[in-house]
């Protein structure tokens, strides 16, 4: 990676052009630090009509292609790097980085390890290798990368942010609030900092909400930036049982959420009803197809913040599992063997390329796309919830799989989800009716997939989970086919990294404080609760 303050060493088109092309270089540098990409993509574009052998300028084009979310773009960009310089670390780490969002974890292991094998010496690109190991699965080496990006630049917000957050997910909180501390007295006013703050413990007073009202009232924050102070507000708030308070902070949080996020539900409801068309009896009767034999996936399924991490804390204390986290494996999978694209995390069209070829193709495909991110042991969990949706295709694709279904009370998985603020996942979850036609969809989808697969479906009950832990976790290790391991009681001191919403609260023993929890909004819930009885779902 270079600096804009290098390009006039860099530049070797020659001539009376050269320096103005290092001009212009280091002028489209400086256009992308501000974030004017127009800008920056014009000088680029001058620069590689001039020298179409400069990996700075095709460096800078993979770097507005990924900001513009441009993936394909910025792939193309950063193998030109790479193939004119394969000792390009920086280059390498990008890639990485791109693949694993693309879900292509073997293309992306093997472009970590050329970026590691560099020993890169840049801060940056040590912070970028440390979010692949992150993306990866891999919480321990993401934060020993991000500790060196650190011990470089001690004070550097972005480095102790990334610190944080892997401090998060393997449960050790005060030094992931000590990261925090250092990314606010650099930009106090940081909203996803504040909101990891109040994440990481119970508020026991109103010092962090006056602050963080502070600044909403006197910052002028984008509708997402000011969704972040608003949920971490009412977290707050709910912490210290003011209820209505803590509502007044989570529906403002909603509303500003959902103003940020495109939510076609019209494309949603086209996808069930694609679901229910392309999986059916006859086309389970059809696969015949040498489907792979291996019997290590648990998939865990069902609806966000319904305890589907619970759930994965216990299965994975088992000696004879590990946990690989949220994989999107089985629908990269899907998509790939598709040969369709498609910006949407699935299409209609996808499904029903899918459901015209022998499943067992998409058996061998995920077990193969799965194999960076899996250990040594026999069984690993794939604790990415939205694949209830391919059930059938997953019973189909892995016969000896297993697959568990995490179910809860529709008025408390609902308000669960409505109150989380989500990264880009589940658009659904900011608008009460929205939420709610949704979690309609989902347990009608749920009835026709559990009529079709018979006994496939392992039911768990989130409330009788909580309330009888020891005799539902036998029951469920039971029917995972494993010999019982008193581990899976202890599950709250497995050290193990967990990588969503629930990082802070699975590492205590299970409780029944949610049970419920939607009673105390009761009164402020009637737009979900009616809209749930309109499409028929009992309260």
């Amino acid at each position: 990676m270079m600096n804009a303050g290098e390009t006039e060493t860099i530049v070797r088109a020659g001539g009376p052009d050269k320096a103005r092309l290092a001009a212009l270089l280091k002028r489209g540098y400086q256009a992308f630090a501000s974030r004017k990409l127009g800008e920056a993509g014009a000088a680029a574009r001058e620069v590689l009509t001039h020298a179409p052998r400069l990996k700075e300028a095709h460096f800078l084009v993979g770097l507005i292609a990924s900001e513009s979310r441009d993936t394909a773009t910025a792939v193309r960009a950063f193998k030109s790097v790479v193939g004119l310089d394969e000792r390009d670390a920086a280059g390498w780490a990008q890639l990485a980085r791109l693949y694993a969002m693309l879900g292509q974890y073997g293309n992306s292991e093997t472009a970590l390890e050329r970026a590691v094998a560099l020993s890169p010496g840049m801060p940056i690109v040590m912070d970028t290798i440390g979010g692949v190991f992150s993306a990866l699965g891999d919480q321990a080496e993401a934060l020993r990368w991000f500790d060196k990006a650190a011990a470089k630049e001690p004070g550097h917000p972005q480095f102790a942010f990334n610190r944080a957050n892997a401090l998060l997910f393997l449960g050790r909180f005060d030094e992931a609030r000590a990261a925090l501390d250092i990314v606010l007295k650099a930009h106090p006013d940081m909203p996803r900092a504040h909101w990891m703050v109040a994440g990481l413990s119970k508020a026991k007073d109103r010092k962090h909400i006056a602050e963080m009202a502070e600044y909403l009232g006197s910052r002028g924050y984008t509708p997402l930036s000011q969704s972040f102070l608003l949920y971490a507000t009412g977290k707050e708030l709910e912490d210290l049982e003011d209820w209505d308070a803590a509502f007044e902070a989570f529906e403002a949080g909603a509303a500003a959420k959902r103003a940020a996020t495109d939510y076609d539900e019209a494309a949603e409801v086209q996808l069930f009803a694609a679901l229910k068309s392309a999986f059916t009896a006859e086309w389970l009767a059809a696969q015949k197809g040498k489907a792979p034999a291996a019997d290590a996936p648990i998939f865990i399924v069902g609806q966000p913040r319904t305890g589907t991490t619970l759930v994965e804390r216990i299965i994975a204390a088992h000696g004879d599992v590990e946990a690989a986290g949220e994989l999107q494996q089985f629908a990269m999978s899907m998509k790939r063997l598709s040969g369709l694209s498609t910006p949407l995390p699935m299409s209609a069209e996808v499904l029903e390329a899918v459901a015209a070829m022998d499943a067992a193709l998409v058996g061998h495909a995920y077990i193969e796309a799965t194999k960076p991110v899996r250990g040594t042991r026999p069984h690993f969990i794939d604790k990415m919830p939205v694949n209830y949706l391919y059930a059938p295709l997953i019973a189909a694709a892995l016969p000896k799989a297993k697959i568990v279904h995490v179910r809860r009370d529709p008025m408390d998985s609902c308000f669960a989800s409505y109150k989380q603020l989500f990264a880009e996942a589940y658009p659904h979850s900011y608008n009460q009716r929205e939420m709610a036609r949704h979690h309609a969809r989902y347990l009608k989808l749920m009835e026709d997939w559990r009529a079709l697969m018979g006994g496939r479906l392992i039911e768990i009950e989130y409330e009788k989970l909580v309330t009888d832990t020891e005799a539902e976790t036998r029951r469920l290790i039971a029917a995972l086919g494993l010999a019982w391991d008193d581990a899976c009681l202890d599950f709250f001191n497995n050290d193990g990294a967990v990588t969503t919403a629930s990082a802070a609260q699975v590492r205590e023993p299970a409780h029944t404080r949610s049970v419920g929890r939607w009673r105390r909004y009761e009164d402020k819930l009637s737009a979900m609760r009616n809209e749930l009885l309109a499409q028929g779902v009992a309260v």
